[in-house]
């Protein structure tokens, strides 16, 4: 058994020596199901079991889009695809939380998810360690059930909610000032590229 394993190793090494160790390479089927069952399992059999305590109604998954959009869509994009620059820059990807390799998880495992990350990935720890941030998450988890029916308008609204950048911040301003007559022209960059 020994001599197995350590050949195992020997040819892994090699493998990786000659391919390398890409985050923009898709995992295989094999390292998914190794990730899926680490997850799994490193999520406890009671968190598993809990329940959202929140009633759903539209004012909570309101008020999760607004969080998601806020702070989640930058690696998992508004419509949960995980299709952003951010996100296809990480290793492993962010999930498709509309399929059901998501949406198959119980309340208490995306709960657990958000509130403790998933080490070796990109997932941070979101705990705040206080009530509100608990309950913030459950509308995250009531809003997560919708990501696979999100409607264009919803996700138009949730791009007004999206952090800008300090560049788009700027362009905005001088974009206003400008149509408000307090500049004379738009700095350069804010006009239209010519094709």
């Amino acid at each position: 058994m020994g001599v197995l394993m350590a050949t195992l190793m020997v040819v892994a090494f090699l493998w990786i020596g000659a391919r390398g160790l890409s985050a923009r390479a898709e995992p295989g089927r094999i390292e998914t199901f190794v990730a899926r069952t680490m997850r799994r399992l490193a999520i406890p059999r009671h968190a598993r079991e809990l329940k959202n305590p929140i009633a759903k109604s539209p004012e909570i998954v309101a008020e999760g889009l607004a969080h998601y959009a806020d702070h989640c869509a930058v690696c998992h994009a508004n419509d949960g695809s995980g299709k952003t620059d951010i996100g296809r820059g990480l290793y492993p990807k962010p999930p498709d939380m509309r399929l059901a390799a998501t949406q198959s998880l119980t309340d208490g495992e995306l709960f657990y998810i958000i509130e403790n990350g998933v080490r070796l990935t990109g997932m941070p720890a979101w705990s705040t360690a206080t009530e509100e941030g608990r309950q913030a998450t459950w509308h995250l988890v009531h809003f997560m059930r919708e990501l696979p029916k999100l409607t264009d308008d919803q996700i138009e609204r949730m791009k007004a909610l999206n952090p800008r950048s300090p560049e788009e911040i700027r362009q905005q301003i001088e974009e206003e000032l400008f149509l408000g007559g307090a500049l004379d022209k738009p700095a350069p960059h804010s006009l239209p590229h010519k094709q």
